[in-house]
């Protein structure tokens, strides 16, 4: 299994902007245990609040049955994401079985990082290639805040420095820049992982689902973020790793790594997505700002064979139609649905 994927698969189904299927992210978990309020906000997300019960999930087996479904319609990278994906029990072996279905190039995971450190060469062990991890602020007090009250730097820090270890490298850290919230604390982020083999990722605030109180005022942009790194550390454009890679690279001047600018809302890349989610309990939803999604977990548990699963899967990417960013001051406009929350699909 190689770490880098270049070409999509030339009998991968198109939809209906000729976008291929080739990415899958993978919803182990609707639970967390954090509360950024710009996902999982505590005052709706309380102790009272009922998440799915252990029938209701996906199974492993499941998930990997559907995945190989997934790899055959041209899917060659697989993301575990939650909620908390290290909440569910055994990951490592889920890993291992998604890592042995043929033609799958990369498997990877998205984590907060609270309990990587205890995990992190079992992973790699059972073939996990990547890790990324959330991490929004070095600033204890920062942190804390956008976390909703949980862990801390220290913990996400020791967890890289275990991945690393493992051979989880190079890893990526997700920042979410909130203006006001922790906006002033990205060049310290920078600071402190540049000349290691981390890179750090910005990402613009998006308005995922209906509970973050998201407003544009709140948006720091890519451009505005740049401009402050490149003002303490000369930066030079890199091209994309991939297709429809999601993030615009820039290389240190001096050679002290990298850093990445993810722009869903100044600069919408829908037209080069190349994602489907599939959510802890069997639905498949072909955006992160979906409003509605196809039920494989009925049919699946129902007996259907493997040709009318992929048919299902192939016909709702045929289509597909999907461009919320590039139609959001419109949708905002004209008071779009209500859309799945990110902690249900991962981001």
């Amino acid at each position: 299994m190689t770490s880098v994927v270049a070409l999509h698969d030339p009998n991968a189904p198109l939809d209906r902007r000729g976008r291929p299927l080739h990415d899958l992210r993978i919803s182990v978990m609707d639970r967390c245990n954090f509360r950024c309020p710009y996902c999982m906000p505590k005052e709706t997300y309380g102790e009272g609040y009922r998440f799915l019960g252990t029938s209701e999930r996906l199974s492993f087996a499941e998930i990997t049955r559907l995945a190989g479904l997934f790899v055959g319609l041209g899917v060659r990278k697989l993301r575990l994401t939650g909620g908390e994906p290290l909440l569910r029990a055994g990951l490592a072996e889920l890993v291992g079985d998604l890592a042995a279905l043929p033609d799958v190039q990369d498997v990877a995971l998205t984590t907060n990082g609270v309990l990587l450190a205890r995990h992190a060469e079992e992973l790699k062990a059972q073939g996990l290639g990547r890790v990324t991890v959330s991490l929004d602020s070095l600033d204890p007090e920062v942190f804390r805040r956008m976390s909703g009250g949980y862990g801390s730097p220290a913990e996400i820090v020791e967890g890289i420095e275990a991945a690393l270890a493992a051979g989880l490298a190079p890893l990526k850290i997700n920042c979410v820049v909130e203006r006001g919230s922790n906006d002033h604390t990205v060049l310290d982020l920078v600071e402190r992982f540049r000349g290691t083999r981390v890179i750090v990722r910005f990402i613009e605030y998006m308005d995922v689902g209906t509970r973050n109180h998201w407003s544009r005022e709140r948006v720091v942009t890519s451009a505005e973020l740049h401009d402050r790194v490149h003002a303490r550390w000369p930066l030079r454009p890199l091209a994309a790793g991939y297709h429809g890679e999601v993030a615009e690279r820039y290389a240190f001047a001096d050679g002290a790594g990298e850093v990445g600018f993810i722009s869903s809302v100044s600069q919408p890349f829908c037209g080069a997505c190349t994602r489907a989610r599939l959510s802890s309990e069997g639905v498949l939803y072909t955006c992160l700002f979906a409003t509605q999604g196809l039920d494989l977990r009925t049919p699946l548990r129902a007996g259907a064979d493997d040709a009318a699963l992929a048919a299902l899967i192939g016909g709702a990417w045929l289509a597909r139609n999907d461009r919320y960013s590039e139609l959001r001051a419109e949708l905002h406009a004209a008071g779009a649905e209500r859309k799945i929350e990110m902690y249900y699909i991962g981001g």
